[in-house]
Order: C-alpha cells, then structure tokens, then sequence
C-alpha cells in the first residue's frame, strides 16, 4: 500500500488517539458511578472481568476513527483493473489443412466463429487487428478499437489454400504492436508450418519485446484428408507450446468448435485486465464510516456505551 497524501497520517492517529482517550474517559465516568452505587460491579471491572460486547464496541469505535483518518491519506493498492489500452492481434490460419472438417462444420468456419466471440467479449477500448495467414501473411484489419469493424472483417478472410507460414504471421503481427502497454498476439492454427520465416525465432523476438504469443492449436489426430488432397490434416501441438513458451505466452489445445470458442474466451479475458496503483481513500472511508455507525447502533441497541 503506498499514501497520497501521508502527512494526514497525523490526522489519522490524532483521531485514534481521541477514540482511545474518550472511550477511556467514559469507562471512567462509568466505574465511578458503579462505585457510587454497587461496590460488587466495581470490583469485577478492577478484577478486569471484560465484556465481550463492550469490547467488541471498543474495537469498532477505534477501527471505523482509524480508517476514517487513513482515508484522508489517500491509500492506494495494487489492484488488478481493466485495461481500455491493450491491443490484440488475432493470427488466423487460412492454409489448406483449415478445409479440414474433424471439425464441423471446418476449421476454418469454427476459428471464424470463435474469433468473432472473441472480438465481441473483448472489453471497451481494447484494440484488435486480424492477420490471416497461408503461404504468405496478410493484414485483413489493421488495430481498431471499433470492435463492429473487425467483425464485419472476419467474413474477407480468404478460402483455405496453400502451405502455411505462421512465423510470416507473427513478424506482421508484432509489426501491428507498438512498443507499450499491454500485447498479444493470439495464434489460431493447427500448427504444421512448411514455409517463411523460423516460426520459433519469430515467436522469441516477440517475447524479448514483451508481447506474448497465445498458440491456440486447433484440429484432431483423426487422420482426415485435407479436401482435395491425399495429405492428412494433421497438427503439430509441441511446436506450438514452444511458440508459446519462447513468449511467455500460453498454448491451448481444441479438438472441436465449442472448446476452440472457450479457449479464445479465456484468453481474451487475460489480456483484459493489469495490476495497477487505485485510490481507495472512498472505500477506506466509507467502511470507518460503516463501522462507526453500526458500533453506534449496536450500543443503542445493547444499552452500553465503550
């Protein structure tokens, strides 16, 4: 916790000072008048018997003035609170082996499907481009914050056709992201790459910038044929956890359209979200002041004072 404003700190303690010093006072006044009329009730409090209730009121009174004063210091904590500047970059795999259709309907259609719940649970502010990718790496929708937009984007993605170049996605993506606050590029492939640039070198060039890379691997070991092909549509899971260890990223694996749209969900919400220094001086004031009216209902209530 660190203090806007830490010379109230007096203030604070100036306060807990005349709780303790008006409480003590009272129970003065209180056992002189016990004196006066029931020598018995005297002895138990200078025997130190104590009642539970009047401590617990003590407690509330002294609490609810030291919270109160701490509030006048502006405390602020490092708490996690959504980000409004963070930027994606969704990476879609649009290779012939994304006509496969061990996924329904194809993978290609269930990564579109996903990326668009995706984009659509993405928080307020928080900007998006797509980059689809097969033997070459295409920006389909440049950073925007306009969320609609990159939606109606996703229906330009290109057919499934081709090898697949997925470190020649991941230079354009970190191309995209500029060099602060909080970046991700998200991976959606299957993850046999046959063509461009080292995948693995790419994806650590990203990390040493602070830019993770999700890898959500996508595809079943079903052996089906790419359409069209006699080449199974396979996926290659251990070169996608490493992209995504290389970054400090996360990897993912999904075998059918309703865990594709679970994963991206999840991850969405990872890039949503930062640690930062909040002012809770209202809420410190408003719980001292909380307890300082129930400590005062509970005496009515009870009939004793602290």
């Amino acid at each position: 916790m660190s203090l806007g404003s830490p010379a109230f700190l007096l203030v604070a303690a100036l306060l807990v000072a005349f709780g303790i010093w008006s409480i003590e006072r009272a129970r003065r006044v209180r056992n002189a008048r016990d004196l006066a009329y029931s020598d018995l009730a005297f002895l138990r409090r200078a025997l130190g018997e104590r009642d539970i209730a009047t401590s617990l009121l003590r407690a509330g009174w002294i609490v609810g003035l030291a919270l109160a004063g701490l509030a006048l210091a502006r405390p602020h904590l490092m708490l996690p609170v959504p980000i409004h500047d963070g930027a994606v970059v969704l990476c879609i795999d649009t290779s012939g082996s994304m006509a496969s259709t061990d996924i329904a309907p194809t993978r290609a259609l269930a990564a579109r499907a996903a990326a668009r719940s995706f984009i659509e649970e993405m928080a307020s502010g928080e900007r998006v481009a797509i980059v689809a990718f097969s033997g070459a790496a295409s920006l389909i929708q440049p950073l925007t914050a306009r969320h609609a937009t990159a939606i109606a984007a996703l229906d330009t993605l290109p057919a499934p056709n081709g090898p697949t170049a997925i470190g020649d996605a991941l230079a354009l993506a970190g191309s995209l992201l500029g060099q602060r606050g909080p970046r991700t590029v998200v991976l959606v492939t299957d993850g046999v790459n046959n063509t461009g640039i080292d995948p693995l070198a790419a994806a650590s060039s990203l990390g040493e910038r602070g830019i993770h890379v999700d890898t959500v691997g996508i595809g079943t070991n079903s052996g089906s044929l790419i359409p069209g092909t006699s080449e199974a549509a396979g996926i290659d899971a251990s070169a996608l956890r490493a992209y995504a260890r290389a970054s400090g990223g996360r990897f993912v694996r999904v075998e059918n359209a309703s865990e594709l749209r679970g994963a991206l969900g999840a991850l969405g919400r990872v890039t949503s979200f930062e640690r930062k220094s909040v002012d809770v001086s209202l809420g410190t004031a408003f719980v001292g002041a909380l307890l300082l009216a129930l400590a005062a209902l509970a005496a009515l209530g009870w009939g004793k004072t602290p």
